[in-house]
């Protein structure tokens, strides 16, 4: 099917020819007499179908079209025709989906009609220029260029990336012309029926970009730029614009913010190799990376659907294959969570499986197998990655296979026993290989009183787990997995499961001995970064023993000051110590380090810069979450701006810093597992649990104090610490007013009223909030600028 340059139709006689199949107000599906009819539809339809066939084939008439008209009128325009019925209909849900209730707003039907023949020709245009890079079609490109540069007179480096035809609404009424999206501008321009219209808005200038919808327009694009709202409607690809307009604006404040980040990344450094298939890779391979908690250089390179064989449920489920440069994962699309990460540098095999399912069978050094069937081009597939095993398999990778997936039998002890070989080998007296809890809380094998034998039961629980669906990286992730995770997971597994789910194992795979190489470079050192750690070494959970003895305290030493040497943009901000101090007691001391780097750099993006922007987005977040989800307590709390200052550490630290340790590090069970969304949904539900108490809040001062005591009820009855570790036990129940509150109740209880938000709308809300954030900070930036040179002006 295709769209028609609108042109006058006379319906007279044209009834004896066709048959109306479908009508609105506005348009007319109609198909060609006889066509589709049982019999040929009688002698009309014999006598049309003997002028189609004496007409020669290239003025053949398609079986399908759609007309429009204006009620009191007798012109029709035809605007779309089709081979078949699907496609028409799609042409004709499209007009009903995007058209049909934007025409009620014009006053008279002329305006409707010259409003629609505009929209149609804008489709054709848009069409006819495909949805591929521009640099594609060149000849079509260069009019869209010469006409850009006509309309805007903007600087000569000023590079179109792509157009769209649109529709811009001023006012009440729409106007249709054409959105072009360059490096620093967003442009549109209109004219029609003598009018002009020109808009222009630099990208780091817009504070709102959303999708919306509303009575009239079904799907918008919002664009809000120093207080004036501007709608654009009607897109043939809505999703792909949007896309590419959120990664420019995206660009435009990173570069506003992140001096060294843009002096770094050659595509921000030079805009002139921006291009709209590179914006819409990019978006495609950030979202596939943080999906699968791969590191960030990770680019998607292709996708497959296809189905995985389930073994130990015994069924296919249905999903897409993603492969990137390093890895082949798979997300299932059925609903049922199930997930696997396969490194290629764990594959040992890949062969034909079945080639009437279109098999492949991937097998891995831990000896599991995965079946995909029905994956198109499944030869051409395998071939492909064969080359590229063969391409990973460098003897570098070899030495720390093991690390990613030990046999289930493995103790925890004996996980990540290869790299921190590699990590010592040079200097092992820098390193600590043990995690601070083996040291200073041994488990007594003997005496196992009742909360151990619950712990116990817990590890068994994993290890039956593993037995089912694998262990180590390449394990099945499913809604059991999680389950077990909201549970607690327990002492003895917590920093290996810890790194598998955090994605840091890949890191650490990928680099054997850099931590110990880091370390070594630099300690001793000293920067504005170094004494700020040391200043804080002795705060980071000075009531655990570990960091009262020199052992904890020098390896949180090594490790902050080693990230500070990595990563001189983030250096030491404070809440690095306290998390970093938890990642210790769990962890290997340079699993602990790519622990960090985990959180820092890509669970918690742009949390710990000097402006912790990522926090305050993440606050942005969380108070539209609020809005949604509590409006009640967004009635009664006329200001905002309490729940971000009550909820920065929330954000900073997970939670570490206002929950007793015993209970905090469930929640960061959760975080690792499901990301920033684990940390909204504990908040939202801390403040449901505390509604009645905070609508009756006078002020700030005493709302906090209701949620300290909240805090500080939150026991863990199955903890295994030792009492003198738990920091809950040592509040008397007298001195609390709240009843006991225990941790694993209230992760699943914010796991059943909020999990259904999901991590795709987290980032689509970042994304927005961050526009906001950036312009709120740059605004107040320049105020400061001005009112300080006001004072340093002679009155």
């Amino acid at each position: 099917a295709m769209w028609l340059k609108p042109e006058e139709v006379l319906l007279k006689n044209a009834l004896k020819l066709w048959v109306q199949e479908r009508s609105n107000q506005y348009f007319v599906l109609q198909r060609r007499r006889g066509y589709g009819e049982e019999g040929g539809g009688g002698l009309a339809g014999l006598l049309v179908g003997t002028l189609d066939a004496v007409l020669d084939s290239t003025s053949k008439v398609a079986p399908f079209r759609i007309l429009h008209q204006t009620p009191d009128s007798q012109v029709y325009w035809s605007i779309a025709c089709g081979s078949s019925r699907e496609e028409i209909t799609e042409h004709w849900e499209w007009l009903e989906h995007n058209v049909m209730k934007t025409l009620s707003v014009f006053d008279s039907n002329e305006d409707i009609t010259s409003f629609v023949q505009g929209k149609i020709r804008g489709l054709i245009a848009e069409e006819g220029k495909d949805s591929f890079v521009k640099e594609d079609d060149p000849e079509k490109f260069r009019e869209g260029l010469m006409k850009f540069e006509k309309c805007f007179g903007l600087p000569e480096q000023e590079k179109l990336i792509t157009y769209y035809s649109c529709s811009y609404w001023k006012g009440r009424v729409p106007c249709q012309g054409w959105l072009y999206l360059s490096t620093n501008f967003l442009s549109f321009y209109s004219f029609l029926l003598g009018a002009e219209v020109k808009l222009i808005i630099s990208w780091d200038e817009i504070s709102k970009l959303e999708k919306t919808s509303n009575v009239i327009l079904t799907e918008s694009i919002h664009v809000c730029s120093h207080g004036e709202d501007h709608y654009f409607s009607m897109f043939l690809h809505i999703s792909e614009t949007f896309l590419l307009m959120e990664q420019l604006a995206n660009y435009a404040v990173r570069r506003l913010f992140d001096k060294e980040t843009f002096e770094n990344d050659p595509v921000l450094h030079d805009p002139l190799q921006i291009t709209k298939r590179g914006l819409e890779s990019h978006a495609h391979s950030e979202q596939f990376s943080a999906f699968f908690r791969l590191p960030k250089e990770e680019s998607l390179k292709e996708v497959h659907e296809c189905f995985l064989w389930v073994p130990f449920s015994h069924y296919n489920t249905h999903g897409k294959m993603c492969i990137s440069d390093n890895y082949i994962c798979f997300a299932s699309q059925d609903g049922s969570l199930c997930s696997v990460i396969i490194p290629l540098r764990e594959v040992t095999g890949v062969d034909k499986a079945d080639p009437a399912s279109r098999g492949v069978s991937i097998s891995t050094k831990g000896k599991t197998a995965f079946r995909f069937t029905e994956v198109r081009d499944f030869e051409l597939l395998v071939a492909k990655l064969r080359m590229k095993c063969k391409a990973t398999a460098s003897p570098q990778q070899i030495i720390n296979t093991e690390v990613a997936a030990g046999p289930a039998a493995d103790t925890p002890k004996d996980f990540g026993a290869g790299q921190s070989k590699v990590g010592q080998r040079d200097n092992s007296k820098t390193v600590s290989t043990e995690a601070l809890m083996t040291v200073y809380h041994p488990q007594d094998a003997e005496n196992l009183d009742s909360k151990m034998l619950k712990e116990k039961m817990k590890e068994q629980s994993w290890h039956i787990l593993f037995a089912e669906r694998g262990h180590g990286v390449s394990m099945f992730r499913t809604k059991k997995t999680r389950d077990l995770v909201v549970r607690g997971i327990p002492e003895a597994l917590r920093g290996e499961l810890w790194l598998l789910f955090s994605g840091a194992v890949n890191d650490m795979a990928s680099n054997p001995g850099y931590y110990t190489e880091l370390v070594e470079k630099s300690l001793g050192t000293c920067t504005l970064a170094t004494d700020e750690i040391e200043r804080d070494l002795r705060r980071s959970l000075p009531e655990h023993p570990a960091f009262q003895s020199d052992t904890g305290i020098s390896a949180l030493r090594r490790v902050l000051t080693a990230y500070a040497f990595r990563n001189p943009q983030i250096g030491y901000c404070q809440a690095m110590n306290i998390l970093t101090s938890v990642l210790l007691l769990y962890a290997k001391e340079e699993e602990a380090f790519w622990l960090l780097v985990a959180v820092c750099e890509r669970m918690l993006p742009d949390y710990f810069n000097r402006r912790i922007i990522g926090a305050l987005v993440d606050q942005a977040v969380f108070e539209e979450l609020i809005r949604v989800h509590l409006p009640q307590l967004t009635e009664h709390m006329s200001d905002m701006t309490f729940f971000s200052s009550v909820s920065l550490s929330w954000f900073l630290t997970l939670f570490i810093s206002v929950l007793p340790i015993e209970s905090a590090v469930n929640v960061v069970d959760c975080f690792f597992y499901d990301g920033i969304k684990a940390i909204l949904q504990l908040g939202l539900t801390v403040l449901e649990y505390n509604m009645d108490k905070l609508l009756t809040c006078k002020d700030d001062a005493e709302a906090v104090t209701v949620l300290n005591r909240f805090f500080d009820s939150v026991t863990n009855k199955d903890s295994p610490l030792p009492p003198a570790v738990q920091q809950g036990s040592s509040l008397s129940d007298t001195k609390s007013e709240h009843p006991k509150v225990d941790i694993t109740d209230l992760i699943r209880d914010s796991n059943e009223r909020f999990g259904d938000i999901r991590c795709e709308d987290v980032e689509s809300l970042r994304c927005r909030n961050r526009l906001w954030v950036i312009q709120t900070l740059e605004a107040t930036t320049k105020q400061n600028v001005v009112s300080d040179w006001e004072e340093f002006q002679p009155s």
